[in-house]
């Protein structure tokens, strides 16, 4: 049995040994009779002209589908679309959508297959973007397959059917979330989980890291408001007679109100006088 397996092993890499697609001006080697009027030499040293090859390629076929087109290696920009969204999504059937992500799973791995080669000849790789837009189909694929799972369960058994999660507070001391898990030991005897989770949090030291971290959280949030309020200052000042419903719409966390008594909000005109 180990014999037979060590000689199907060794098939298998005489067929692979000779496959080494690349890009861009080098050379592509492939299986004798793979490509169409592909030359070989004969045991006479005679070269000849293969026949055309048949549909199955074998292992050559597969290999090759992780490399895209020859078409796309010599430029500098392939054309493509934008990603999927998630109205798309959601009108496609479940077989549809187990169908897209194989073929978007299928596309991720050829685009980082060619990334790789790009970069191992120091050369750039066209249009980058396209592994970012793929990424964004199947991040917005599996959450909208995500939400028909929780409506079944929420039907079913009047549970979202995810795993739980809960807060809890890290080494310094901040709030995190984190997915629940079945241990066998208990929390309070499992000494490497009350460790990780929970070890210096009631520290002097994190006590005060904590105290100038929320003063830092608040001074940022503070500037944000006061720029949103100078720029409403400003849309005050330039347009008197702006809508304020849509003004408020834009800006819910401005309070129109207290800015337009604010000297910096009216603006220079002089009334004619009737």
């Amino acid at each position: 049995m180990i014999i037979k397996f060590s000689r199907i092993l060794g098939v298998v890499r005489n067929q692979l040994s000779g496959i080494r697609p690349s890009v861009r001006g080098y050379a592509v080697e492939t299986l004798a009779g793979s490509l169409p009027s592909a030359e070989r030499k004969t045991s006479s040293g005679v070269s000849a002209t293969t026949t055309k090859p048949t549909k199955d390629l074998g292992p050559a076929k597969g290999l090759l589908a992780f490399f895209d087109s020859k078409d796309n290696w010599e430029v500098n920009e392939v054309r493509v679309g934008r990603s999927w969204r998630k109205d798309e999504l959601r009108i496609k059937s479940n077989s549809d959508l187990h169908k897209l992500w194989y073929v978007l799973l299928k596309e991720r791995n050829m685009l980082l297959t060619m990334l790789d080669e790009f970069n191992a000849n120091v050369e750039s790789f066209p249009s980058p973007e396209r592994i970012d837009k793929v990424h964004e189909s199947m991040v917005n694929l599996e959450e909208v397959v995500r939400e028909r799972n929780k409506a079944y369960y929420l039907l079913e058994t009047g549970e979202t059917g995810e795993r739980p999660g809960q807060l809890a507070l890290n080494l310094l001391g901040m709030q995190f979330f984190f997915k629940t898990a079945e241990h066998v030991v208990p929390p309070k005897h499992n000494n490497h989980w009350f460790k990780t989770r929970r070890l210096g949090c009631d520290r002097r030291e994190v006590a005060q890291f904590r105290l100038y971290h929320n003063e830092k959280i608040w001074l940022e949030k503070l500037r944000a408001r006061r720029k949103l309020t100078r720029h409403v200052m400003k849309l005050y000042q330039k347009f008197p007679n702006i809508d304020e419903e849509a003004l408020q719409a834009e800006f819910p966390e401005v309070n129109l109100e207290k800015v337009k008594r604010f000297k910096g909000a009216q603006g220079h005109y002089l009334f004619k006088s009737g």
